[in-house]
């Protein structure tokens, strides 16, 4: 009987290395996602503070930022399996959110702030599809999750590093957000100088695959793709914008300026999970993953909603970036691995359309809840929604055997 080869044996067990593609985009991520969470950790205190809008409103105009979005999602992720060309796309979505940068430090009243979330939605829309479906097509199957997950915690170290430069800011300027803004613009232009002069689209045995592509079939996904689907909704509707985590900030006693530490936290626990999430996925399956991200969901929303005192919302905002961690990475790897190669960009399109559907109605709700009945009962709610998707999991996992 013949032996085995032992370098052949070697080199089977060598994972391949991450693609350079894919720490490119980690890096526009991180870059996008300093200038974002520099607006974002302020925003919520700048819309109730300095044009004194209510919870009720602040979750109708997050909720109606992730509509807009929804509708760019899915056409982008069709345009992009036509063209086989993704990185164009790219480059408009994240030149959108940079031109919005330039709107939110002359925004005076509701409206033009809801201008420049829409932009910025906008272009996040067309940005998010394209770029995961560059990932999917540069990696290998067997580090997929490892490749999602590590575009994931570099785009939360963006999460960590914003609302840090924000809180300095903060300080430094004597709490002139609107100052903030106009700072904030800078990564997002460092942003575009990588993406456009750095990443490059995916080529030779990495290229998007061509097929015989049908406008139809972005409407006839299989029913592996649409499961994930289901799944990613449970979860999303458990889990609403975090303005509301960082409007309890200010019951739990941080003042202003400090508030962006919340964000520092949250995405501090959220950026150390997602990567290892990612590996683990790749050798255990997903479900039990899942399944435990939801039990710190759980937590987070039981902890925050009687949070009196700043160490208590700082578990909460812990718990809640381990919820993060644990779950967003595995969604992309879990439509990547379920979906034919000519319809990764339909896929990963009509998954965030559906989502983001559910985050509209997640969000508006949050607010209405928050604004009638006190800021515990959205929390309440959400760690009740968390208890139900995590029934729903358990039950799909056993009825279609998923990993």
């Amino acid at each position: 009987m013949p032996q085995p080869n032992p370098a052949q044996t070697s080199a089977a067990l060598i994972r391949p290395a991450i693609p350079a593609t894919v720490w490119m985009l980690g890096i526009v991520s991180l870059l996008m996602d300093v200038s974002s969470e520099m607006i974002n950790a302020l925003l919520p205190l700048y819309l109730a503070g300095g044009l004194g809008a209510s919870a009720l409103a602040i979750g109708f105009i997050e909720g109606l930022s992730v509509a807009v979005a929804t509708a760019t999602k899915f056409l982008s992720g069709v345009l992009s399996d036509i063209s086989r060309r993704a990185k164009p796309l790219a480059v408009l979505g994240y030149g959108l959110g940079a031109l919005s940068r330039l709107i939110f430090p002359w925004a005076v009243s509701l409206d033009q702030i809801v201008l420049a979330k829409a932009m910025d939605r906008v272009g996040k829309g067309i940005r998010g599809t394209p770029r995961d479906a560059i990932v999917a097509a540069v990696s290998p199957p067997e580090i997929r999750g490892a490749s999602f997950g590590l575009r994931k915690s570099l785009d939360t170290v963006g999460g960590f590093v914003g609302p840090l430069v924000a809180v300095g800011a903060m300080i430094l300027l004597a709490g002139d957000i609107l100052s903030v803004f106009w700072i904030a613009a800078i990564p997002a232009a460092l942003c575009m100088v990588v993406l456009v002069f750095f990443v490059k689209e995916p080529a030779g045995r990495h290229s998007m695959k061509r097929g015989s592509f049908r406008l139809v079939d972005a409407f006839r996904l299989n029913r592996a793709v649409w499961a994930v689907i289901g799944l990613a909704s449970i979860i999303m509707l458990a889990r609403f914008s975090e303005a509301f985590v960082l409007l309890k900030a200010l019951e739990a006693g941080f003042t202003p300026a400090w508030v962006p530490l919340s964000l520092v936290i949250m995405h501090a626990a959220y950026g150390l999970t997602a990567f290892p999430a990612g590996r683990l996925s790749d050798r255990i399956g997903t479900s039990g993953l899942l399944l435990g991200s939801l039990g710190f969901l759980i937590a987070a929303h039981l902890t925050l909603a009687y949070a009196a005192t700043v160490w208590v919302y700082v578990l909460g905002t812990v718990l809640w970036g381990l919820h993060m961690g644990l779950s967003q990475g595995l969604l992309g790897a879990m439509i990547a691995a379920a979906t034919p190669e000519h319809l990764k960009g339909s896929a990963f399109g009509t998954f965030n359309l559906v989502t983001g559907v559910v985050v509209l109605v997640g969000n508006t709700l949050a607010g209405w809840l928050w604004h009638s009945a006190g800021s515990a009962t959205p929390f309440l709610v959400g760690a009740g929604l968390s208890i139900l998707a995590m029934i729903g999991i358990a039950s799909g996992a056993r009825r279609s055997k998923m990993p």
